[in-house]
């Protein structure tokens, strides 16, 4: 069983960077996070007999050895613990993120480097996970992340580009319960074939449905209880039916984007949509509880050539 570290209420990045000062440190704290029921081989899974090797484990069962950092998103990374927990602290406690300019100069490491890190960190927090449907009032609401279309250079144009047209802006697609989880994903499109099947595999049929008059929602009656207001009548709220809960996340994401990180590939939105997501789940927790959330979930890895591919 792995040493037992004491636990800090970090407030600051300071505080955390002060107390992981060496590697050592860093990973007795990630495997009290990563393994807190006990130490498992990352090679076949096996928890019964793990020996406690001078550079990590041994596997009893598989014989393989490994590393604490074996089948996360830090193996084979030459960037120190040190750094990873500090980008880590920066990623989930910042409500609209940091960007990988801000970060390798903040970092000391490459803007490469600290894209392809923070990358990986959006790759772990990742909620999709999460299979428990939504439930009581869910608000349904989609948006689109581009550049207008008013604001660019006459030679720079996209025709016919106004209104829902995705040939220069990506449709999201987003979820939410009221004062609960939120959904949130990149679609292809905002029809009804699109969107239906996302809203029955994420809402459950006894929720109530609240949403705009977009004709891709024509007949959820059938099938939920639905409420909608008219935006193109001037109504925003009715009642208590209203979209203003997802429509603050549309609000947060595309400032997060236009204000840090001024340009998403259409490729790569999905993920930063996923982190906006994760903090806007876990907003009602600490800081230091966010850190640890994510660090006992980074048993997952994705390399560069997979994330860069086509």
């Amino acid at each position: 069983m792995c040493k037992s570290t004491t636990k800090k209420a970090f407030t600051n990045l300071i505080e955390v960077m002060m107390h992981f000062s060496d590697e050592n440190t860093c990973k007795e704290y990630l495997t009290e996070m990563r393994w807190s029921n006990g130490i498992i081989c990352p090679h076949c899974d096996n928890s019964e007999k793990i020996y406690t090797m001078k550079k990590g484990y041994k596997c009893a069962k598989c014989r393989k050895p490994f590393s604490i950092t074996k089948g996360t998103i830090f193996e084979n990374s030459a960037i120190p613990l040190q750094k990873w927990f500090s980008a880590i602290w920066l990623i989930t406690s910042h409500k609209k993120g940091i960007s990988s300019l801000q970060l390798h100069r903040d970092l000391g490491i490459t803007q490469k480097s600290a894209w392809f890190l923070l990358q990986r960190i959006r790759f772990a927090i990742r909620t999709r996970s999460f299979n428990t449907p939504l439930t009581n009032i869910v608000e349904l609401d989609e948006t689109y992340v581009g550049g207008k279309n008013k604001n660019r250079h006459a030679n720079k144009k996209v025709p016919n580009a106004q209104g829902r047209s995705t040939k220069d802006k990506t449709p999201v697609f987003g979820l939410v319960e009221r004062n609960g989880r939120l959904v949130a994903m990149r679609v292809r499109n905002t029809t009804k074939a699109t969107v239906m099947p996302i809203i029955s595999r994420n809402v459950s049929k006894d929720a109530k449905i609240m949403t705009d008059e977009w004709k891709a929602y024509n007949g959820l009656s059938s099938i939920y209880d639905h409420e909608f207001i008219k935006h193109g009548k001037g109504e925003y709220v009715v009642g208590q039916c209203h979209t203003n809960t997802i429509e603050g996340f549309w609000s947060l994401l595309k400032r997060g984007i236009i204000g840090i990180y001024h340009n998403v590939s259409s490729k790569h939105l999905d993920a930063y949509v996923d982190e906006f997501e994760y903090r806007y789940n876990t907003k009602n927790i600490t800081c230091v509880e966010r850190f640890d959330n994510m660090l006992s979930l980074c048993n997952s890895r994705i390399t560069y050539k997979n994330l860069i591919r086509e």
